[in-house]
């Protein structure tokens, strides 16, 4: 998917692409510079503007972006676990727990 947010500091559209999983209506991401460390700039951008644009195959739609809960975390890395079978490898390369992003749609109507 691509998803177009606003940028935290310039105030313009800023487009990426990236990976997801579905659960339900939502759409959900990791918050990852490739397993490098840090938060990529995507997700500060969002953290500063949650609501954005997730352009999908067949659909685009309306956003708005958030940390996954504890709870919510738990089972969607249990579900990425699932896709990528050496998630747990992967992710001991960062000093920070990766974030899981929860995209919920703005009219799930």
């Amino acid at each position: 998917m691509r998803v177009i947010a606003t940028g935290r500091h310039s105030g313009e559209d800023r487009a990426v692409m990236l990976a997801y999983l579905t659960d339900g209506p939502n759409l959900i991401t990791m918050a990852m510079n490739g397993w490098g460390e840090g938060e990529p700039s995507w997700w500060l951008n969002l953290q500063a503007h949650p609501e954005a644009i997730a352009e999908l195959r067949d659909r685009t739609i309306t956003i708005t972006a958030r940390a996954a809960t504890p709870a919510e975390h738990e089972r969607h890395w249990e579900h990425y676990r699932t896709v990528t079978p050496k998630l747990d490898a992967y992710a001991a390369n960062r000093s920070t727990a990766t974030t899981m992003i929860v995209l919920e749609p703005v009219d799930a109507s």
